[in-house]
């Protein structure tokens, strides 16, 4: 595989495998998940930095954590997101755009989000197989679970994503899988991202349950985000994709061994409701 830095966006072919901080694509390169004849180092042409309403792309997870001018939600979800070296190196777009940790999918097999042969897999193993870290919500196509903390705070906060080609609200950079379309993302080869515009909150928090105390991915995250009276609320760990919560609860659909999730969901909701309240 070569290896080039990019010059200029229009300098990305469609078919390349993009790298910034490389936390995500090196570890699926290695095991073979992601391949391509290109490598392109873009650190130079994405725009990298935080404004008073806008956050470079190249931008690493450390610094959202610690800037005063980043919503609450959006440092603390970046805060927990990983590991102090990993939050060094990991930029924002590539947290957006991290796969799946469904363990089916990571070892291989071909279910329905892997190319094989004749096309993609035809099963979800994870219905039938040990799915307690899947989803809760659009579960019946796949039961993967979205693992960023990032996208959900994000997705909370309405922040609106600007690429290369167009500009869209970060909610429509992700969609669920199905039968006609196996991506869980709407970002074309070739298109890069930019920046985020993040509009200011009167409020915002994020709670997050994971297996350990610090440096897990979620079992559950909820973002809750203030403007009036009016309060949005995205989850994390849940769904194939961010979930922006815009029914009750009581609409998901556990399998038995994620119905511990929903317990979970109902308390952080209640726990962040009352957090914007005071």
């Amino acid at each position: 595989m070569e290896l080039r830095r990019a010059s200029s966006v229009d300098d990305v072919a469609s078919n390349s495998l993009l790298l910034a901080g490389g936390t995500e694509l090196v570890p699926l390169l290695r095991s073979g998940l992601v391949e391509g004849d290109e490598l392109v180092d873009i650190r130079r042409i994405v725009p990298h930095g935080i404004g008073a309403d806008r956050i470079g792309a190249g931008t690493t997870l450390a610094e959202l954590e610690c800037d005063p001018q980043v919503p609450a939600a959006l440092r603390e979800a970046a805060r927990l997101a990983a590991s102090p070296q990993l939050r060094n190196m990991g930029s924002l777009a590539g947290n957006l755009l991290q796969s799946t940790r469904c363990w089916y999918w990571r070892l291989g097999w071909p279910c329905r989000l892997h190319r094989v042969a004749n096309g993609y897999g035809d099963e979800c193993f994870a219905h039938e197989g040990e799915h307690r870290e899947h989803a809760i919500f659009a579960n019946d196509f796949c039961a993967s679970a979205h693992p960023s903390d990032v996208a959900a705070a994000l997705v909370a906060l309405g922040a609106t994503l600007r690429t290369n080609h167009r500009e869209l609200r970060l909610r429509d950079l992700y969609r669920v899988p199905d039968e006609s379309d196996r991506r869980t993302t709407t970002l074309e080869r070739g298109e890069v991202m930019l920046e985020l515009q993040v509009p200011r909150a009167d409020a915002s928090v994020y709670l997050k349950a994971m297996d350990r105390k610090r440096w897990a991915f979620p079992l559950v995250g909820v973002a809750a985000v203030r403007r009036g009276a009016e309060t949005t609320i995205a989850l994390a760990g849940v769904a194939p994709i961010p979930w922006l919560l815009d029914g009750p609860l009581d609409d998901a659909t556990p399998l038995p061994g994620t119905a511990y999730k929903l317990e979970i969901a109902q308390a952080l909701v209640g726990r962040a409701v009352a957090k914007l309240a005071g």
